[in-house]
């Protein structure tokens, strides 16, 4: 069975990516990431692709006169490369309906929080984590989701929650999520490339129970 050739689009230091790199360097994810493409030229996650023999590209949304243009820009390398599986690993761009449709129910995302709850649009980075403090939830979480033509409204494959404490912050509550982020989309990428994942509406079935050996240090 050939791998699945996976994209892995990025705007920031790439942890999430790394995850993912680790994963597959182990023999855990049977996939190979062909290409990582960042439309921030200092963005970490592109050195990260380069020390582990990962074509890395940045595409610059201003050489392009406009949305579209710019995403077929990013389809043009994904086509080039055969691609199967396009993976949001904090990626800070909004995708064109043409790229979901083309790649439909191939882009998987994850978002720091336990969807619906604080995420769609507006909803990024440090303001998730920011808006569920003030908002005074007990628990938090990731989401790792498929993406459909809306904000972070795709159906879900994997969630997993933490507890919020009296004396989290913001910051503080990032970085527990983002140990859950680590372990969660890398195991969306395993079952997606073991053809694992049945999506029924808005539904997602995974064809066997998780695997709890997975993020599981050797």
């Amino acid at each position: 069975m050939p791998q699945t050739k996976i994209a892995v689009l990025i705007s920031g230091s790439g942890s999430n990516l790394q995850s993912i790199i680790d994963k597959i360097n182990s023999g855990k994810i049977k996939g190979e990431i062909a290409v990582v493409i960042s439309n921030k030229k200092d963005a970490y996650g592109l050195e990260r692709a380069r020390k582990n023999n990962i074509p890395a590209i940045y595409i610059n949304y201003k050489d392009y006169p406009d949305y579209e243009k710019f995403n077929q820009a990013i389809i043009e390398e994904l086509e080039k490369r055969a691609i199967d599986l396009v993976v949001l690993a904090g990626y800070l761009k909004i995708l064109s309906k043409d790229f979901i449709e083309k790649y439909k129910n191939r882009i998987i995302n994850v978002h720091p929080s336990l969807i619906p709850s604080f995420c769609g649009k507006g909803y990024y980075g440090i303001k998730v984590h920011q808006a569920a403090i003030d908002y005074g939830v007990k628990i938090s979480g990731a989401s790792v989701h498929f993406v459909d033509k809306g904000a972070d409204t795709g159906p879900i494959i994997i969630q997993e929650a933490v507890e919020v404490s009296n004396e989290d912050n913001a910051q503080t509550l990032q970085q527990k999520i983002l140990k859950i982020e680590h372990k969660i989309l890398p195991l969306a990428v395993k079952y997606y490339c073991e053809g694992k994942i049945e999506i029924r509406g808005r539904k997602v079935i995974i064809k066997e129970s998780i695997d709890e050996s997975f993020n599981k240090r050797i």
